[in-house]
């Protein structure tokens, strides 16, 4: 089976490029005596994938139930459930531990964490902890992160923070002083901790932009990271890797042509690619995206996805653009503003490696 054989729009995942960031986020990891890398896989959302990032069934990181229930099936047992637990989702994790996983919650709420400790199950928590992103997490420094701990009694684990706020930076320098503030605060808390008498197993960090930059990562016990797996235009503007390391596009056909504005038309529209515009912000606005041919080269210049509708996606060239070399039914590719949303719509990746050859389907899970 060839690209020319799939439907469209679908999901491209270049196996050299995919091997080569996770070659580049290891070796960053080992720069730290004792660290493990804990990649996240709530982009990938894929067994074939996690094979490859976390080698031997090793640590993971997710953000669904359905996830957490996935992985663990294909015998990935050691997990972060990274986003705030409810009571109502105890059940389920619980479930899950009891048949072998290690499905760690975190929580940043007292009466959460009064729930955990009286729910009849295997469970273990970490505290979440606000290191300057202003979403979840309390405060290393207040009172509520030893009330939590206290609360959850020996079901605490340690604590986790996520420095999301380092996408906001576009230097080098920028993303190690946000890693460094990641950093002080998650030793900060798991100090307290130890002082009150509470054990602290884990102290968890990361995103893709801290766990490549961060100088001291002493005291931490794991980092994680997620979308230096497949890159997209956004993450390259900021440094995290360069344009040649997007390993994620969406393989889409021309369905029209319009000189008159310069542009065609492509059935990938807002449901393939999102509406993320998250470049808006960078120093270059690449729209919903940037269209590529069919062997992922730029070679039609800047012809950025100006506009979609569901299933409509309008390219406009910044200059020319070759409209004879792109007749309808003409096969295409457009790299992703944000990979992490653009994958979400689809259920499978077709893997190719730097040809038009594919070599394999990929099932990913999706829902919560």
């Amino acid at each position: 089976m060839t690209l020319d054989d799939l439907p469209t729009p679908c999901l491209l995942l270049d196996l050299g490029i995919l091997r080569r960031n996770l070659a580049r986020m290891q070796a960053a990891v080992a720069r730290h005596p004792g660290l493990r890398l804990r990649p996240h896989m709530k982009t990938a959302k894929s067994m074939a994938v996690a094979d490859l990032a976390a080698p031997g069934k090793g640590p993971i990181t997710v953000s669904t139930i359905a996830e957490a229930r996935y992985f663990a099936g294909g015998g990935f047992h050691d997990q972060i459930y990274a986003v705030g637990i409810t009571p109502a989702k105890l059940d389920a994790v619980a479930a899950l531990n009891a048949q072998g996983a290690d499905v760690k919650v975190i929580t940043d709420d007292p009466d959460v964490a009064a729930a955990i400790a009286a729910h009849p199950g295997p469970l273990r928590t970490l505290v979440e902890v606000d290191c300057g992103e202003g979403r979840g997490g309390v405060t290393q420094d207040g009172n509520l992160l030893g009330e939590i701990a206290g609360r959850l009694g020996v079901r605490c684990a340690g604590v986790m923070t996520h420095a999301g706020h380092s996408y906001a930076e576009r230097s080098t320098e920028g993303m190690e002083r946000v890693a460094e503030a990641e950093h002080r605060g998650a030793v900060l808390a798991a100090d307290r901790l130890r002082g009150m008498g509470i054990a602290v197993d884990v102290v968890s960090l990361g995103s893709s932009p801290t766990a490549l930059y961060g100088r001291d990562m002493g005291g931490v016990t794991d980092v994680r990271a997620g979308v230096y797996m497949f890159g997209d235009l956004f993450q390259a503007q900021i440094g995290t890797h360069g344009m040649e390391d997007i390993a994620v596009t969406v393989l889409t056909a021309v369905t029209g042509r319009k000189p008159d504005r310069n542009a065609v038309l492509v059935d990938a529209g807002a449901i393939a690619l999102s509406k993320d515009r998250s470049t808006e912000k960078a120093p270059k606005d690449y729209g919903f995206g940037l269209m590529l041919d069919l062997d992922g080269r730029p070679s039609f210049g800047d012809a950025i996805v100006a506009r979609t509708h569901q299933e409509h996606g309008e390219v406009r060239g910044d200059g020319p653009l070759p409209l004879d070399r792109l007749p309808v039914g003409a096969l295409v590719r457009i790299a992703p503003n944000h990979t992490c949303l653009t994958v979400a719509a689809h259920d499978r990746y077709h893997v190719v490696d730097g040809g038009r050859e594919v070599l394999a389907v990929w099932d990913r899970v999706n829902g919560w």
